[in-house]
């Protein structure tokens, strides 16, 4: 029988965790604030600020949220970023993404101070990932590490496959099971014989955007399956890059879609608001 790892619970664990750390910042007058920038009215992306301003509040975290009209230029933009990272009372800015096609992200996203950086996105950060250093760890791959550990799954020693290679969740997760001395394998588009390399997997991450693709053959029996995706099936019902019905009773544990991983973003970036704010 299989464990279903819960984000929701776990999630909540590590904001109440937060939530006394932020208070104590809050006697010792450390207390800053997340500014959130949103351009446009993406419905998606006014409900991932809404679930933010609702972390930031019950963790205790001040939040100024930014509502910019589609047509925003990107010089305008970046000057509303310039002014926050000049100023001292926001400890840290979060663009919500995506952008307007007339805006670059990559300068927006450039602009920000790494020191502010609480998506973990700026090369900066990226670099100090790659060399161990400290810094801002992208809050998607960040969470799946909390998940595994928390539900005492083993990481060190294990072999660990991520099919998927984006700056935001592949790369980032492969940095850090290989600082939890994990052996990695990173798949993609052009891997062959996928399904083989796959199989091989004591960890799998599932992180490549496309719906129920990792199906029972992709996994060994017993091993440890993570869905990143976020998806919609032919139904319009939420789903995951994997298969669970087909999958779910070949592993020792899964995360579902939704409950799994999407709850530990979140939750992430709130560890990153209040340890980043204590620097």
């Amino acid at each position: 029988m299989y464990k279903l790892i819960d984000g929701k619970k776990i999630s909540q664990e590590i904001k109440d965790e937060l939530k006394e750390k932020a208070a104590a910042m809050k006697r010792e007058g450390k207390a800053r604030a997340l500014a959130v920038i949103q351009v446009g009215d993406d419905p998606a992306s006014s409900v991932y600020v809404g679930n933010k301003k609702k972390a930031c509040d019950y963790v205790g975290i001040e939040s100024q949220t930014y509502k910019l009209k589609e047509e925003t230029t990107q010089e305008e933009l970046l000057e509303l970023v310039e002014k926050l990272n000049a100023d001292d009372a926001v400890g840290g800015i979060l663009v919500q993404l995506p952008l307007p096609s007339h805006i670059n992200e990559y300068k927006v996203l450039t602009a920000i101070s790494p020191d502010k950086d609480v998506d973990g996105f700026h090369p900066v950060n990226v670099g100090n990932l790659s060399i161990g250093r400290p810094g801002f760890v992208s809050c998607t791959p960040a969470g799946v590490i909390q998940l595994l550990k928390r539900s005492g799954i083993e990481i060190e020693g294990k072999e660990c496959v991520i099919i998927g290679r984006s700056n935001i969740v592949g790369k980032p997760m492969a940095m850090l099971l290989l600082r939890e001395n994990a052996t990695v394998t990173v798949c993609h588009s052009k891997t062959k014989n996928l399904k083989e390399i796959a199989k091989r997997a004591d960890i799998l991450v599932a992180a490549v955007g496309r719906p129920k693709f990792v199906t029972a053959d992709f996994v060994k029996e017993g091993a440890v399956v993570i869905d990143v995706g976020i998806n919609r099936d032919q139904n319009n019902k939420l789903c995951g890059d994997v298969d669970f019905d087909s999958v779910a009773e070949h592993t020792s544990a899964i995360t579902p879609v939704p409950g799994g991983v999407g709850p530990m973003t979140v939750a992430m970036l709130m560890y990153n608001c209040v340890e980043g704010f204590c620097i």
